[in-house]
């Protein structure tokens, strides 16, 4: 007989339009009206959009001349990264006053387990209530949430209510509300995933839950079994408070196009500064050095080198980098580099503490 899943009460907060909502903090004129932070009419790409420029089709990864098109009127707003960084610890500050498990995602989002915390509180509903208003008074930003048994729904329930609103599935409302939910609407099922599903016939959690664990791995591969087990509520991956990143990187897209390569050394020395600043800011070193190059007709590229001996120093990072450019010819002007170190001393060197598993009947407060 297989042990019993642990239920826990996790809450996925997700700041609403986070890097435009900073920016309208800070400059209360852009309320009301259309925002892209990143990119311009001309060239770069959006970063993040507000509400008011999302109704208009601006969403962020699409091109700022795109943006434009679909709404003249957008105002576009330069990144304040330290801004957004400075918010952000801002928010988590008011995290751990409720628990030190707290897994980011990403400046805007996060992962609190709540089943045990500082307040002595049994609601997770209650607590991601008095979280969201206090970052609203603290902090002057809305938040949502989405608060159930697993990291996984959690995610999916804090889109449900967007924006400044949450939602709660409670242990007995899982399997229906994932039976009910919309294939595309599931975490990690991107569009072309949606897309394959729909000529297999799946477009509701329920129609996934029909097919057999053979079935999904046959048509997915490795994420056949993890599709199998989420739709059925199973999603044992627990808050790790201690994230390890994999790499470090930093990148840069320039106003107009580089077509000398000597115009792109001289930029990449400028990133692999930016690069070292990171690894020492973070006491990380690695192996790996990866170029990464995009060209004008968008089409991207990477080239990677793996050293004998960790590095973090940008000397080396450049004179890497620099064999990198050099590898092969370049194809066409390019609009974008990078640097990124991976294969990190972290990997190895860093011990993640475990916690034991608390189990809990299905039948608890939430």
């Amino acid at each position: 007989m297989s042990e019993p899943i642990p239920l826990r009460k996790i809450i996925h907060v997700d700041m609403d339009a986070f890097y435009a909502s900073v920016e309208e903090l800070d400059n209360p004129e852009l309320k009301g009206k259309p925002v892209a932070v990143g990119g311009s009419e001309k060239r770069g790409v959006v970063s993040a959009a507000n509400y008011e420029a999302r109704k208009f089709g601006v969403r962020s990864a699409i091109s700022g001349y795109l943006a434009k098109k679909n709404c003249p009127h957008i105002i576009f707003v330069k990144p304040r990264f330290a801004r957004y960084k400075e918010i952000s610890n801002q928010v988590r500050a008011i995290f751990y006053d409720y628990t030190d498990l707290v897994e980011p995602l990403s400046l805007d989002e996060a992962y609190l387990d709540v089943t045990i915390n500082k307040k002595g509180n049994p609601s997770a509903t209650l607590i991601a209530k008095e979280i969201r208003q206090r970052i609203f008074d603290e902090v002057g930003l809305a938040a949502s949430a989405g608060i159930s048994i697993n990291k996984f729904i959690a995610k999916i329930a804090s889109d449900i209510n967007k924006p400044n609103g949450q939602k709660t599935v409670n242990p007995e409302e899982v399997i229906p509300f994932l039976e009910k939910l919309e294939i595309r609407k599931f975490y990690g099922v991107g569009k072309v995933t949606a897309e394959k599903m729909y000529k297999l016939g799946v477009f509701t959690g329920l129609d996934l839950k029909q097919k057999s664990v053979a079935f999904l791995e046959e048509h997915f591969g490795k994420s056949g079994n993890h599709y199998y087990q989420v739709v059925r509520g199973i999603h044992t991956s627990e808050v790790k408070p201690h994230r390890i990143p994999k790499s470090v990187g930093a990148e840069r897209t320039f106003s107009e196009n580089l077509s000398s390569e000597i115009f792109m050394l001289e930029r990449l020395e400028h990133i692999a500064e930016e690069l070292e600043r990171r690894l020492i800011k973070s006491k990380i070193a690695g192996k790996t050095v990866t170029l990464k190059i995009k060209y004008s007709d968008f089409t991207l590229q990477t080239r990677s080198k793996t050293l004998p001996y960790f590095i973090s120093d940008k000397t080396l990072l450049l004179e890497t980098a620099k064999d990198l450019l050099y590898q092969e010819e370049i194809k066409n002007s390019v609009r974008l580099l990078g640097i990124s170190l991976a294969n990190l001393n972290t990997d190895k060197e860093k011990n993640i503490k475990e916690k034991k598993e608390v189990l809990f009947q299905l039948r608890f407060d939430f």
